[in-house]
């Protein structure tokens, strides 16, 4: 099964519509959607290596949009929007102590949820609840998202022959990784 379902994702990341489906996935990933857009984007430069700066690109401009439509739903519609959709990702009752410390470390908070698995769209959303200056907010997001998907990406252009064999000879081992990484990242997310 997981075979299969690495050989489709391999198959999609060479559409020719990828490409719009990657900025749409990042771009909702950055403020509702819980899956990153690394699951599609590592695929599809592992297909084309030769495009890896044009996927990195588009996820980041896609990412930094999506940052855009969290920090609003932030600071226009947080009880309605942005409260259940951090209440569902287990936030919800840290989130006036979280309002204080955010204020004081805003722009490292950005940085980081930017760069690791944390879940970006929490930091978009109270980066607006929390009034965060949106200059600020959207450079860091730049900078950060920038970091993550041109480093992802120049990786993968570097060594993406050697990687992608050593993934499809130990899949499984690489889907388990995968996994406990993401049950991880939303672990930390209720805990911290």
């Amino acid at each position: 099964m997981i075979r299969r379902l690495y050989d489709w994702t391999m198959g999609w990341a060479d559409h020719p519509r990828a490409l719009w489906v990657l900025a749409f996935v990042a771009f909702i990933e950055s403020s509702v959607f819980p899956i990153p857009p690394d699951v599609l984007m590592i695929p599809m430069i592992l297909a084309a290596p030769h495009r890896a700066w044009l996927i990195a690109g588009v996820c980041l401009v896609a990412s930094v949009l999506g940052g855009a439509l969290g920090y609003a739903i932030g600071a226009f519609a947080f009880e309605t929007i942005g409260q259940p959709i951090l209440e569902a990702l287990g936030k919800g009752d840290t989130m006036e102590a979280f309002n204080t410390r955010f204020n004081d470390f805003g722009f490292w908070a950005v940085l980081t949820a930017g760069i690791t698995p944390f879940p970006y769209k929490v930091i978009t959303i109270m980066s607006g609840w929390t009034g965060m200056p949106l200059a600020t907010f959207i450079a860091t997001s730049i900078l950060a998202r920038g970091l993550r998907f041109f480093i992802v990406a120049g990786l993968l252009w570097k060594f993406g022959h050697p990687i992608r064999d050593f993934i499809e000879r130990r899949l499984g081992l690489m889907f388990t990784l995968f996994i406990v990484i993401l049950v991880g990242g939303f672990y930390a997310v209720t805990v911290l």
